[in-house]
């Protein structure tokens, strides 16, 4: 290891990539079905921009701190650029005003958290598990 990656903890080991169970969320009818699962198992959408740095880094600090299994939640990925009619749908459906990024925890057909930006990652979701 050179003195520069010493001094700034760099690694010539790749860095481990975390995936988690995204569910892709691309049409209207799902909401509709996001809504009948989340009677009995909560249901999560991140509504993410794929043209934005602040949206991209938002993501990855989700999938790192990321620590519920399948088991717990469905997550649903929106991609809000190519699905706009959805993203559109997902305010009116869950009574919340588009943002982006955006994060929407789902139980018995209602919202009961949801936030944007930074804020994304101080929801507790293992609280609505």
């Amino acid at each position: 290891m050179g003195i520069f990656s010493k001094m700034f903890g760099g690694s010539s080991e790749p860095k481990e990539e975390k995936s988690l169970p995204w569910i892709p969320l691309t049409n209207i009818p799902q909401l509709d079905a996001i809504s009948k699962k989340s009677k009995t198992k909560t249901q999560v959408i991140f509504k993410h921009s794929t043209r934005c740095g602040i949206s991209r880094m938002v993501i990855n600090q989700f999938v790192d701190f990321y620590g519920l299994e399948e088991k717990d939640l469905d997550l649903y990925y929106l991609d809000l650029l190519n699905y706009r009619d959805v993203s559109t749908e997902v305010g009116y459906k869950f009574q919340v005003m588009h943002q982006s990024p955006q994060l929407l925890v789902i139980k018995n057909g209602a919202t009961v958290a949801h936030a944007s930006h930074g804020a994304i990652n101080d929801i507790d979701l293992p609280k609505f598990v």
